[in-house]
């Protein structure tokens, strides 16, 4: 089973520097940021840093874990951009990054940046053309893409991500008609953000479903479950043993951080061992 810890954006640099040491060195697979441009909750002007800049510290300051974000706002920077943002993390961790990317929700931060925002259906539309987008830029010598919001003309991308095809593909969310069937088409992790086991599993079987519909062995997708870390963990190894068995295989717990990070990354350490028995 693989176990990976999440700390949110709203953080001093100097906790994000420990909770990636701790993670590099603890044993954890992977370590993931968020991404947002504004604090959220009622408050939007706490302090909160850029998503990708923080990939590329994490990429230096660390030796081993896998790094990720959980996920890339696609609405927030053009996939040319994000395509080349994501391989020069890679290249920067020696081939370390797990690229994940979701359609973008936060309104209030669309609206405060002059972002264009529009309809759940215009975001699932724009992260599909953008999945083509990056996936081409990633392994062909030039790409031209003639699409409703992006738009290319034999764009070159120098260099090519270290790992080959591309970085692992990571696509979170529940949409049953068009988020799963884009994880079925392009992703290598899917990851669920809920708390029902039993939404879990269906859904699971609905992106089964689309993997045969579109030629896809379902068993090359990671099913993920994205886990809040509380302080009884003997309810989080019921939970996540009851995930395991509807077929998780693995998981990203998020950080209880505010006052007490020493606290939460001793919670981490005991829980990562339980988390390991699972698999």
């Amino acid at each position: 089973m693989r176990v990976g810890i999440k700390l949110s954006q709203n953080a001093p640099i100097e906790d994000y520097l420990q909770v990636w040491r701790f993670a590099d060195e603890g044993g954890f697979d992977h370590v993931w940021v968020m991404d947002h441009l504004a604090t959220l909750g009622p408050d939007d002007d706490g302090p909160i840093f850029d998503a990708w800049a923080l990939l590329a510290a994490m990429a230096v300051a660390t030796d081993r874990v896998r790094i990720g974000r959980m996920v890339t706002g696609n609405t927030y920077r053009h996939p040319g951009v994000l395509a080349k943002l994501a391989t020069t993390v890679d290249h920067l961790s020696g081939g370390r990054l797990e690229f994940g990317v979701g359609a973008g929700w936060a309104e209030r931060e669309h609206a405060m940046y002059g972002l264009q925002f529009g309809t759940v259906g215009d975001r699932m539309d724009r992260l599909e053309e953008a999945l083509g987008v990056i996936t081409s830029l990633w392994t062909e010598p030039r790409t031209s893409f003639d699409g409703r919001h992006y738009r290319l003309e034999a764009a070159v991308a120098e260099p090519k991500p270290v790992q080959q095809p591309h970085p692992p593909i990571w696509i979170g969310g529940s949409g049953r008609r068009r988020t799963l069937r884009m994880v079925a088409r392009y992703a290598d992790a899917w990851n669920y953000t809920g708390d029902d086991i039993a939404e879990f599993a269906e859904l699971a079987q609905v992106l089964d479903g689309h993997c045969a519909d579109v030629g896809r062995d379902p068993a090359e997708i990671r099913r993920t479950v994205q886990h809040r870390l509380g302080d009884d963990l003997d309810a989080l190894s019921a939970s996540c043993r009851a995930y395991a068995a509807a077929g998780a295989s693995e998981f990203v717990l998020v950080l209880p951080w505010g006052g007490g990070g020493r606290q939460a990354l001793d919670l981490a350490a005991q829980a990562l061992p339980r988390l390991r028995e699972l698999g």
